[in-house]
C-alpha cells in the first residue's frame, strides 16, 4: 500500500484510537489534502489514474468516511430540512412526516426531526436547536402558540412552511386539510345514515387552529340543518376517561330514542371514544355511531371498523416540501394557503343496525 515519502511511518488504523481525518488519507496515499478533497467531491481538476487509485486504496484501508455535514457546509448548503411536529404518537404527524421525508430525499435533502410532545414551550427551542445544525428551512406542524419561534426563524433567514395548523398572524405558506368541507362530508354521511343527534368531541382547543376550524364548521352544519339534526360539542382531556364516559352517557340520555353519533376530531379521540363505548357496553353502529378524522392503519380493526375522513397526508407532506424548496430557490410568490379535500371511508361504526 502506498506511503508518503515525507511521512513514511504507518498511519494509525481506525481501531488504534487516532481520529481519522482527510489528512490521514492524504498521508497514506502520499498526496495533498486538496487532492483527497477533489477525489471525495469528484469535482475540480481531474486526477490521474495512478493518483485516483492510490487515494481510493487509502480510503478503503482506513475505512474513511467524510462528514456529510462538513461537505455540505463547504458547499454553503447543508441540504437539511428541519421538521418540527407536535406529537409523533399522532398517526397524522407520522403520515405527513413520511410524505415530507420522501419528497425531501427525492430532492436531495435529508430531514431532521424535532418532536414537541405537545409541549408548546419547546417550540422556540426546536427552532434554535435545528438552526444550530444549519438546516436550510422548516416544515412546522406545531401547536402554533409561540410567535417568537417563527420570529427566530425569520431573523435567521430560514423559510417556513406550516402544515395543518396556522401560527399567529404570520404570512406563511400553509398546507393542510380543507376542514370546513371535510366536516360537511362527515356530517352529511351521518345524517344520510339516519343519525339525528350529533356530538363533536375534540381534544382541548388550546388555540389550535385545525381544532377550532372543525368545531366551527360542525356548529355551522348543525345550525344549517336544524330541521333534521341537533348537536353539541365537548372537549376530552387526555387521561380523563371517567369524565369522557359521563359526557357520552349524558349525550345518549339527551338523544332519547333518536339515533346518536359522535364526530371525533382526530384519530386519538376516535380511539378513546371506541374504548369508552366498550367500557359502557355499547356496540358501535348499533348503540352509538362514530366517525373520526384521520384514517390510520388500525381503523378497520377496531370494533366493526371505524368510519373516518381520510386526510391526503402523503400529498400534504410532499406539497409542503415543494413549497419550501421553492422558497429556498427564492421563487417570488405570495404566501399560499393550499387546502386539500378529505375522503370518506365508510365502515361499520356508522352503519345503523
Amino acid at each position: 500500500m502506498p506511503r508518503s515519502a515525507k511521512n513514511p511511518s504507518p498511519v494509525p488504523a481506525p481501531n488504534g484510537g487516532a481520529k481519522l481525518t482527510i489528512q490521514s488519507v492524504a498521508e497514506l496515499a502520499g498526496v495533498s489534502k486538496a487532492t483527497v478533497s477533489r477525489f471525495l467531491n469528484r469535482g475540480g481538476q481531474q486526477l490521474s489514474a495512478d493518483v485516483e487509485a492510490r487515494v481510493a486504496a487509502a480510503v478503503a484501508e482506513l475505512g474513511y468516511s467524510p462528514s456529510p455535514m462538513a461537505q455540505a457546509l463547504k458547499r454553503g448548503k447543508s441540504k437539511l430540512i428541519g421538521l418540527v411536529v407536535a406529537d409523533v404518537s399522532n398517526s397524522f404527524s407520522v403520515a405527513v412526516l413520511r410524505g415530507a421525508e420522501k419528497a425531501c430525499r427525492e430532492a436531495g435533502y435529508l430531514v431532521m426531526l424535532f418532536n414537541l410532545g405537545n409541549d408548546h414551550v419547546l417550540e422556540r427551542e426546536a427552532i434554535r436547536a435545528l438552526c444550530a445544525y444549519q438546516v436550510e428551512g422548516f416544515i412546522l406542524h406545531t401547536l402554533g402558540h409561540d410567535a417568537e419561534a417563527l420570529a427566530d426563524a425569520a431573523r435567521l433567514g430560514k423559510p417556513v412552511v406550516l402544515v395543518d395548523r396556522r401560527a399567529g398572524d404570520g404570512q406563511l405558506d400553509l398546507v393542510g386539510l380543507d376542514n370546513a368541507s371535510a366536516v360537511r362530508l362527515a356530517a352529511n354521511h351521518l345524517v344520510e345514515a339516519g343519525y339525528q343527534r350529533l356530538l363533536f368531541v375534540t381534544e382541548p382547543m388550546k388555540g389550535v387552529s385545525s381544532r377550532e376550524e372543525r368545531a366551527r364548521a360542525f356548529r355551522g352544519f348543525v345550525a344549517d340543518h336544524a330541521d333534521v339534526v341537533s348537536g353539541g360539542s365537548c372537549e376530552a382531556a387526555a387521561g380523563e376517561e371517567a369524565a369522557l364516559d359521563e359526557a357520552l352517557k349524558a349525550f345518549k340520555r339527551s338523544a332519547g330514542r333518536r339515533p346518536a353519533a359522535v364526530m371525533a376530531a382526530n384519530a386519538v379521540i376516535s380511539l378513546r371514544i371506541a374504548a369508552a363505548a366498550a367500557r359502557l357496553g355499547w356496540a358501535l353502529g348499533r348503540d352509538l355511531g362514530l366517525i373520526g378524522f384521520d384514517d390510520p392503519d388500525w381503523a378497520p380493526l377496531v370494533g366493526p371498523g371505524l368510519s373516518a375522513i381520510s386526510q391526503p397526508t402523503d400529498d400534504i407532506g410532499r406539497i409542503a416540501t415543494t413549497c419550501l424548496l421553492e422558497r429556498l430557490q427564492r421563487v417570488a410568490l405570495p404566501p399560499r394557503q393550499i387546502l386539500l379535500p378529505g375522503r370518506l371511508a365508510k365502515r361499520g361504526s356508522t352503519v345503523r343496525a
